[in-house]
């Protein structure tokens, strides 16, 4: 894991960066179950899910979101913070050994509305199977400190 300080200024509406894939495992599952405990029959009865127009066993939706923000956390950026995130979409089920690759872009960029030494920026992630099919769309929001000298500009 690296620091890199990349202040507010510093980003550009549009970039973009791809993650390379990750194969969504039994284990991920199961694991995320326990942690959860959200143990409903769409992610844990096999038997059960066959049957349900879904065909097999899905990934919880919270899984994914989790495994997607992780894949481009890969740098740590001390001047930056999560947000929140806002229009988290399940557009498709993701089910056990599905290869999800998550696409990042800058799709915002504002002052923050109550420290004039913050801005905010919106990313947009958007979480692709390994048919090239939308599984997930979501916004990250970001909160990054601006540059000292921006900030005394007001």
């Amino acid at each position: 894991m690296t620091l890199t300080k990349r202040w507010w200024d510093d980003y550009q509406v549009g970039e973009r960066r791809v993650t390379g894939g990750r194969t969504v495992t039994e284990t991920d599952v199961v694991m995320h179950a326990g942690q959860t405990g959200d143990f409903f029959p769409h992610h844990m009865d096999a038997e059960w899910a066959a049957t349900q127009p879904i065909g097999a066993r899905i990934a919880h939706g919270t899984l994914i979101v989790s495994m997607a923000v992780g894949m481009t956390a890969g740098d740590v950026n001390p001047v930056a913070m999560s947000y929140g995130y806002d229009r988290i979409r399940f557009v498709r089920p993701v089910y056990i050994g599905d290869t999800i690759t998550v696409t990042a872009e800058i799709t915002g960029k504002s002052d923050h509305v109550k420290d004039p030494t913050l801005g905010r920026l919106d990313e947009q992630l958007t979480v692709t199977n390994q048919h090239g099919d939308v599984v997930l769309a979501l916004t990250h929001l970001y909160v990054v400190q601006k540059r000292q000298e921006q900030q005394h500009q007001g």
